[in-house]
């Protein structure tokens, strides 16, 4: 068997064509770091194809810069404007390219999954979500957009279902007072 990996680099994106949000943390065993967060604008653009191409070279950028083990992303959310929706996946997609090209494996989570993870509740507010992510990962700043928050978010979901299925965890949680209770030696 092969010995497993002590530290992974995990990105997370919140794919969007006005406002792409992203984060990066450190997984060191069971512990998670901040390593950046931020956002990429596209919103002065006014051809989609130019904000798909922004998304593509941004993303690469992030990849070369941080040197991700996997990218975490936010699967698009159901709506009922299919051009909306066309869009948001365009920009997933391209995202996703931007990764596979670098051979980095991608991992797709929906938005109530992301929030599940984070909050305890799938109907938690992007606001609560800030919060929570503030209080695990002990940032102070507030960002500017919470397209970064949500970016990191998707991060540190996807760092949550390996510790979870890795120390063999199948026990679920009523809400996040319960998970920090069990889990101290996780937190900061």
């Amino acid at each position: 068997m092969l010995a497993e990996k002590k530290e992974r680099v995990i990105m997370g994106i919140d794919p969007g064509t006005a406002i792409m949000g992203y984060g990066v943390v450190l997984e060191k065993g069971s512990k998670i770091e901040l390593v950046t967060m931020g956002i990429v604008r596209m919103d002065h653009l006014d051809d989609h194809f130019l904000k798909l191409q922004r998304i593509f070279e941004k993303t690469m950028s992030l990849i070369d810069e941080y040197k991700p083990d996997v990218l975490a992303i936010e699967a698009p959310f159901y709506g009922k404007n299919i051009q909306v929706m066309l869009k948001l996946g365009r920009a997933q997609g391209i995202a996703m390219a931007a990764a596979l090209s670098r051979n980095i494996s991608v991992t797709e989570y929906a938005p109530r999954k992301i929030k599940q993870s984070i909050t305890g509740k799938g109907t938690a507010s992007k606001e609560q979500v800030a919060l929570m992510l503030q209080r695990l990962l002990n940032f102070k700043e507030t960002p500017e957009f919470l397209d970064a928050t949500d970016g990191l978010a998707v991060a540190v979901c996807h760092s949550f279902q390996r510790i979870n299925t890795s120390a063999g965890s199948k026990k679920s949680y009523s809400g996040w007072d319960a998970f920090v209770q069990d889990n101290k030696k996780r937190i900061k």
